[in-house]
């Protein structure tokens, strides 16, 4: 289960995403939140992964 969080952030020339993805922890009921700020065209490929 992913949920997808975007804000853009620009330094310099650059666009960047902040993404957020909500990762089920291991023998447990309860989740985390993992971030990353990334380039655009990378989000769909860091969500999918898991």
């Amino acid at each position: 289960m992913a949920k997808k969080s975007v804000a853009t952030l620009q330094s310099g020339s650059k666009k960047l995403i902040k993404a957020i993805k909500m990762v089920r922890k291991n023998n447990s009921n309860s989740y985390s939140f993992v971030e990353t700020i990334i380039n655009p065209d990378h989000v769909n490929e860091w969500l999918s992964k898991k």
